[in-house]
């Protein structure tokens, strides 16, 4: 079967864009994605309605199979999530999380407070967006549901302290792989005087998206600082009125602990704390084995850049659960109720994992129809050196928010970057590099078609379209500031004065919000 590729042609935007387009205006995400599935599909076969019909089942069996063999980066993290859904409702129903949350209530104190350690979380769970999203949206679920926070604002919290962090964290499975792109780029254009990791470093603060996108979720915890339609669903929170539109009923708590459960919160922390530690262990084991395989010596960095991120986090998981069913055991609340548990868990996770499915398929979709090709030649034009960091963004920015992924859009995006650099300015390379690691965070993290976006939704238990609509202002006018930063950094050539503008751009922003909002606060006392 020969497909057609439209990398030199317009009509490569159709797919993603009708998927995006129909769900936030249906807020039906599966009809929505299964229509920009159908559409790149017949694009694909010139309309032949049997040859797209073979091709959309070829491309739903490479999700699961794939050259002969199981895809086993996808098959990891469906597992990972049937794994934490079990482990999420048996800490339920043995009372754990129950006690995490009254223990949290008498620290936290205050709606602020409870936004803090949701925030604060990041710290532990850096090591990947999937994990971060998934792990701390579990762990603070009761604890913002208690304090009546939106299931919104905890989505938003969950998803920009996710990419934005490990995007700047050499540590990470993202800084990892970010590091092998960089290394590869210079070592082809002869900058060998510096290594792959500081540069990373050096790009940190070039990286004003994400470190920007930081500095907002401050700013939202410490002064309530609601854009849009999040304040809406914030009153709704404090109303009393979560509630689930996917399941048309009310939000509580995952399940309802037994009266007898009387679990503590050692039956939240260990459990927890094996998931992380067993998973870091994982990560660095095999990637140890791959650069031992290499003859490579070890080092912590090296095993992050060749670590099988989706085995580790089923491996961790898998310890997690058995040490949660252990502790359950021993709470002696009846095996019917801990066995009842594990498979009501996973049977939630199946409307995310639903998604996920539309979503790889239309991203394997974009792909054929080579969307990000297509926006990539966009850049090739004949442009004024100084305007290249900002064109990058911007296009990087389209990109992933097309094709709803960060990693596909630094593999065609990175590359590209440093060879324009090479071209036109060599002292562009970094604020280039970090343009489009900048700009594909801004589209993964607002695109309502990325696997992030869908998996901190699942970790808030919120309404998918709802944690599209209500963080798209927010990643808005942090990707304006952004823009501007890489305008004024190619003019310039300054890193400091473009982050100096971005910081100003954020200044006046927020400001202007929170004076807004003070003043609304004050007409409806008066």
């Amino acid at each position: 079967m020969e497909i057609v590729h439209y990398a030199d042609s317009g009509w490569s935007v159709i797919p993603p864009l009708l998927a995006v387009a129909l769900a936030i205006i249906t807020r039906r995400v599966l009809v929505s994605l299964g229509v920009g599935i159908v559409a790149g599909s017949l694009l694909l076969n010139q309309f032949s309605p049997l040859d797209s019909l073979h091709y959309m089942l070829n491309t739903v069996l490479k999700i699961f199979w794939v050259d002969g063999a199981l895809n086993r980066d996808n098959v990891n993290m469906i597992l990972f999530m049937l794994l934490l859904g079990g482990l999420i409702s048996l800490m339920s129903v043995s009372g754990a999380t129950r006690a995490f949350a009254e223990w949290a209530a008498k620290r936290a104190k205050t709606r602020k407070g409870a936004k803090a350690l949701t925030g604060m979380m990041v710290f532990a769970f850096f090591i990947d967006d999937f994990f971060h999203s998934l792990s701390v949206g579990a762990i603070c679920r009761p604890v913002t549901d208690r304090f009546q926070i939106s299931r919104a604002k905890l989505a938003y919290l969950l998803d920009s302290t996710a990419a934005p962090v490990c995007v700047l964290m050499p540590i990470s499975s993202w800084g990892a792989y970010i590091i092998a792109l960089v290394g590869g780029i210079m070592a082809a254009h002869g900058l060998t005087e510096q290594s792959p990791i500081s540069a990373f470093v050096e790009m940190i603060p070039m990286n004003l998206y994400a470190v920007f996108t930081l500095i907002m979720v401050l700013v939202v915890i410490a002064f309530q600082l609601d854009i849009g339609s999040m304040r809406q669903h914030e009153q709704w929170a404090l109303e009393g009125k979560l509630w689930d539109e996917s399941k048309g009923r009310p939000i509580g708590l995952d399940m309802e602990s037994p009266e007898e459960s009387n679990g503590g919160m050692i039956d939240m922390v260990l459990p927890i704390l094996t998931l992380t530690l067993a998973t870091v262990y994982f990560m660095i084991d095999s990637g140890a084995a791959v650069l031992e395989g290499k003859g490579l010596p070890f080092s912590v960095l090296g095993s992050f850049e060749n670590t099988n991120v989706g085995s580790s986090l089923v491996y961790g998981a898998l310890c997690s659960l058995v040490v949660s069913i252990g502790l359950a055991m021993r709470l002696k609340l009846g095996a019917r109720n801990w066995m009842k548990a594990a498979p009501q868990g996973i049977m939630a996770m199946l409307p995310a994992i639903n998604i996920l499915l539309f979503a790889w398929t239309i991203g394997a979709v974009v792909r054929d129809v080579e969307t990000g090709k297509y926006l990539a030649s966009m850049a090739n034009g004949n442009l004024p050196i100084e305007v290249l960091p900002a064109v990058v963004f911007v296009l990087s920015c389209a990109m992933a928010f097309a094709t709803g992924t960060s990693w596909g859009t630094f593999g065609i995006m990175l590359p590209l970057a440093g060879d324009m650099a090479a071209a036109s300015d060599i002292s562009l390379m970094l604020p280039m590099l970090a343009a489009v690691l900048a700009g594909s965070v801004f589209g993964d993290h607002s695109s309502p078609i990325s696997s992030t976006s869908i998996l901190s939704a699942t970790g808030a238990g919120c309404h998918h379209i709802d944690h599209v609509m209500t963080q798209l202002p927010y990643a808005l006018a942090i990707a304006f500031g952004a823009a501007l930063g890489y305008l004024v950094m190619g003019l310039m050539h300054s890193v400091l004065a473009g982050f100096t503008v971005s910081a100003l751009w954020f200044v006046i922003f927020s400001s202007y919000h929170l004076r807004k909002a003070r003043l609304e606060r004050t007409l409806a006392m008066a």
